[in-house]
């Protein structure tokens, strides 16, 4: 995890996943250095703001050199905690949450559903694409038991804060929003909402309008 002394902008936050992938793919074809220019060309990121992201963490490269591609993966590994794995319960379980048990982060080894909720699942449980999926009756004494911090929320938009005040309640740091509701939250919970038709309509926006914005 990113030390906290290290005060990052939340949009560099948000690409060091990005840089993390685009990197690793470099590693594996046996690139041992790059500049930011062929970063930007692979990312379609403005170089930079590749060099300013940068700076937040330090000398990360050499004037002239560039980017030793090891270096930064190794790097980017410890910061983002790809080397500790993250237990995540996914509640609601229809199409979209069908699908995310299907797909279970596969290409992103450090991130793991471990259990779903449903309210069609028995208390007892029952079993879908191998994850154990429980009623919502027992969010609760589950993921307490199992020490889950991360869920995934899919659920419809008239039980959402419901479930969110549940999730507050026993601990959970961190909810993936699926649901068009902003959620209330108290401050060691924190929220990061896709709404797909707000993104869409966006996307309609921009492309009516001609609007481009290549940090996006």
């Amino acid at each position: 995890m990113i030390g906290e002394t290290i005060k990052i902008p939340q949009a560099t936050s948000k690409r060091l996943p990005l840089y993390y992938r685009f990197l690793q793919n470099f590693a594996n074809s046996g690139k041992k250095r790059v500049s930011s220019s062929e970063l930007s060309e692979a990312m379609k990121i403005d170089a930079a703001t590749i060099r300013r992201d940068f700076s937040h963490f330090g000398a990360l490269g050499r004037k002239g050199y560039g980017y030793d591609v090891h270096y930064l993966v190794d790097f980017f590994r410890q910061a983002l905690d790809q080397d500790e794995v993250t237990d995540v319960a996914l509640i609601g379980v229809g199409s979209l949450g069908n699908a995310f048990l299907k797909y279970n982060f596969h290409k992103n080894h450090n991130t793991r559903i471990i259990i779903a909720f449903d309210p069609k699942a028995s208390h007892e449980g029952t079993e879908m694409s191998g994850i154990s999926v429980f009623h919502p009756d027992t969010i609760e004494d589950k993921i307490r038991e199992l020490g889950i911090e991360l869920v995934i929320l899919s659920v419809p938009s008239r039980v959402a804060q419901e479930v969110t005040d549940k999730l507050a309640a026993i601990g959970v740091k961190g909810i993936l929003n699926f649901t068009p509701v902003r959620l209330t939250v108290p401050d060691s919970l924190r929220v990061h909402t896709i709404d797909l038709s707000v993104e869409l309509q966006t996307l309609i926006y921009f492309i009516k309008n001609d609007v481009k914005d290549s940090h996006m």
